[in-house]
């Protein structure tokens, strides 16, 4: 089951039980960015990579079977594409973790094991600036 969670004028979903969020296709790029953000992100960090074990999940909003995800700047960051619907799920505590890029980022992603299928790189919002 689905909340309604608003920051800023964006209106992102969130899991009532584990606090995973669902973005529609836009509301992720607007949220990265915008200060504060990660407050819609409430979720415990374990409950979040014990979810990383989970091989296939449904799109929460038309339940086509997602694709598996790494942050390009981060690797240790896991998620969940829908080509559907465009939208990103984000575990419990993979949101606040992305809005937050230091010197400990690169030690998590020296430990952060290999994904049982290999995924997705999602590009850097700095990749899509430099074509333009």
């Amino acid at each position: 089951l689905m909340e309604e969670v608003a920051f800023d004028q964006v209106k992102i979903d969130r899991c009532t039980s584990c606090k995973g969020i669902w973005f529609d296709e836009f509301e992720l790029t607007d949220l990265k960015e915008t200060e504060g953000s990660e407050t819609v992100d409430t979720g415990d960090s374990k409950t979040g990579s014990d979810q990383n074990k989970i091989d296939r999940i449904n799109c929460p909003k038309c339940n086509t079977q997602m694709i598996r995800m790494v942050d390009a700047r981060q690797s240790h960051i896991w998620f969940e594409h829908c080509v559907t619907c465009s939208g990103y799920y984000f575990d419990a505590g993979e949101f606040r973790d992305l809005k937050e890029e230091n010197f400990l980022d690169f030690i998590k992603d020296w430990f952060t094991p290999e994904r049982i299928t290999p995924p997705t790189a999602l590009p850097s919002s700095n990749d899509s600036k430099e074509g333009n």
